[in-house]
């Protein structure tokens, strides 16, 4: 921001330069002030404000016709950005603003395009108001600052003064939301180039290609942590499916990533079409222990304690054949709950394309599209898994190894509650479960199979016995960033050092977000280097909380984990973006350009 004495040197040249332009008879015949070009108008997101909370304001301007304004970044040290400026006011903090993209234009007085503002724009400033502010009437107040031209000359910079009125009350009170549409406009905010595949794809490809290509990049989700917790599931499931021909495995599996895709899909609509998180059922403990319970009651059936059976109105419909059907393709459905976190920057360019089209019939599609490439690889591995049991000779050793998935899928029933627990509780189960489960599968449990499998089954449990005894450790001190809870004083804080911000966006289900905690936050250069970073986390487990609607709408978050750059002039450095587990050396690339 050019200080004040700079503005009135400035000021000062462009008038000399001026008086002698329009002496010249070169300046426009009728003189017009800088104030005629453009007119501000202010319209908020609520009608009042909780003492605590935060409320948004928009700067609706319009330049005249024919006419520019500088962008908020430029290129020149002689060209003056447009800024806003907020009158100081003792427990009102401000972040921002949001300016719209500019574009880019040439001008027969520059050799380069220049970046402008043309038209009408909409600036979003958000206001955080705090705790101890007096109940009552604030008023806010503060000017644009900006220089107006057009193709011949450029007249003073100006100052033209904006102010609202806005009454604080008590957190118990009602607040509305008003100008929504203002607010969250995909021309408000600076728009990701890098995230418009889909949309572009349809344009340029069209429809038949745009679903191959989304098939495709389901596919590439397999490549993500987000696939770990099917894989047991899915193998612990098919094992215990005697179906005797390879056509039979392949039908069941084939039901099975069909409910998956169905389920993905549902999910999938609905978070870019309300602005949800995809995957965040997961957060509810409702759906953590539906979970548990069918791969518990899934686990005592490969005890033998019961078969699992569909309703008999069901299975009357087709006989046996279709018992196995239904059974996959309710494991499919509930399964597709898991697979929802799977994200990445294709996914989260498919959630926007979505939400901004607004038709749920081609969403849906394009996500049941998109999980079928993420299910090709369970179709494989759940039909050859099935195939376990039509071996030769498996009778002798296959009732074991039914055993074996039924305490891994016990295993996966506790991983999905771990949220809903206390850790030294999980870590005690788990460890308890290890015991006991390597003790019997190793020891207790009679079936025979010959020395070798004997020799198999006794390591199974020394393994088991020796990775309880692991759990039982305490970790070992790493270094590791140090993370501060998200807070717009810190932000704001962070700009006015001029340093760079570190955001990351997690959520307690989000597996991606975990491995990024364990192996690239860890590591050493990383940790150094984020010395020169503000570190902010932000938790998105709780999506009700109103911090958390504001950030993920300002930030454009469609899921997790999101990891944004701020710069040190308090802009988003929105290519350096993802959203996906990377490893540390490509995270430290993208640090070491943030801070250059």
């Amino acid at each position: 921001m050019a200080s004040k004495f700079n503005r009135k040197k400035i000021k000062l040249l462009i008038a000399l330069f001026s008086v002698l332009f329009l002496s010249t008879g070169w300046g426009q015949p009728d003189f017009i002030s800088p104030k005629d070009v453009v007119s501000v108008d202010v319209l908020l997101s609520q009608d009042r404000v909780h003492r605590g909370g935060e409320v948004k304001f928009v700067l609706i301007t319009e330049i005249k016709e024919g006419w520019h304004i500088n962008a908020n970044q430029v290129d020149s040290e002689f060209a003056i950005p447009t800024e806003i400026i907020i009158d100081t006011l003792n427990g009102v903090i401000p972040s921002g603003p949001i300016f719209p993209e500019f574009e880019r234009k040439q001008f027969p007085f520059s050799e380069d395009a220049l970046p402008v503002f043309e038209g009408k724009i909409n600036i979003i400033t958000l206001l955080t108001f705090a705790d101890n502010l007096p109940i009552g009437e604030v008023f806010v107040s503060g000017s644009i600052y900006y220089q107006a031209c057009n193709d011949r000359m450029c007249l003073n910079p100006t100052e033209i003064p904006w102010g609202f009125k806005i009454d604080v009350v008590e957190p118990r009170e009602t607040v509305t939301e008003i100008n929504q549409d203002l607010f969250y406009d995909k021309k408000t905010v600076e728009e990701n180039t890098e995230t418009d595949t889909v949309g572009g794809w349809i344009q340029s490809k069209g429809m038949f290609i745009t679903f191959i290509l989304v098939f495709f990049g389901g596919l590439a989700l397999n490549l993500t942590p987000c696939v770990y917790p099917l894989i047991p599931i899915t193998v612990s499931y098919f094992a215990n499916q005697s179906t005797g021909k390879i056509s039979r495995s392949f039908v069941l599996a084939l039901f099975y990533v069909l409910g998956m895709a169905l389920t993905y899909s549902v999910l999938g609509v609905v978070a870019a079409s309300t602005g949800s998180l995809l995957g965040s059922a997961l957060q509810n403990p409702l759906v953590l222990i539906f979970i548990a319970l069918v791969l518990v009651a899934l686990s005592l059936s490969m005890f033998g304690l019961y078969e699992i059976r569909v309703p008999q109105s069901l299975a009357s419909v087709g006989g046996k054949s279709r018992q196995g059907i239904f059974g996959a393709l309710f494991m499919g459905l509930t399964v597709g709950i898991i697979a929802a976190p799977c994200i990445g920057p294709f996914v989260v360019s498919l959630l926007i394309f979505v939400g901004e089209q607004g038709n749920p019939f081609l969403g849906f599609w394009l996500f049941f599209t998109l999980a079928l490439g993420l299910g090709v690889p369970f179709l494989i591995l759940g039909t050859f898994s099935s195939m376990i049991s039509s071996m030769p000779q498996s009778g002798v050793w296959m009732v074991w190894v039914r055993k074996l998935f039924g305490v891994i899928l016990i295993g996966m029933a506790v991983y999905f509650l771990e949220t809903l627990i206390p850790v030294r509780i999980y870590q005690f189960v788990l460890a308890v479960l290890l015991i006991t489960g390597g003790v019997y599968l190793g020891w207790i449990e009679k079936s025979t199979g010959g020395k070798l499998f004997t020799v198999f089954r006794w390591l199974i449990g020394i393994a088991s016995l020796l990775f309880a005894v692991w759990l039982s450790f305490p970790e070992k001190d790493h270094q590791e960033i140090n993370w501060q809870a998200f807070d717009y004083k810190l932000l704001e804080q962070a700009k006015t050092d001029g340093k760079p911000v570190i955001l990351d966006f997690y959520a307690v289900w989000c597996i991606p977000c975990k491995e990024l905690d364990r192996n690239t936050f860890t590591n050493e250069e990383v940790v150094k280097l984020s010395e020169e970073f503000v570190t902010l986390k932000v938790d998105l487990t709780h999506e009700s909380d109103q911090l958390v609607k504001d950030l993920k709408k300002v930030f454009e978050i469609r899921g997790v984990p999101t990891i944004v750059f701020i710069g040190e002039n308090g802009k988003e450095i929105k290519h350096l973006s993802f959203y996906e587990f990377i490893e540390a050396e490509e995270f430290l690339n993208k640090m070491k350009e943030a801070v250059n």
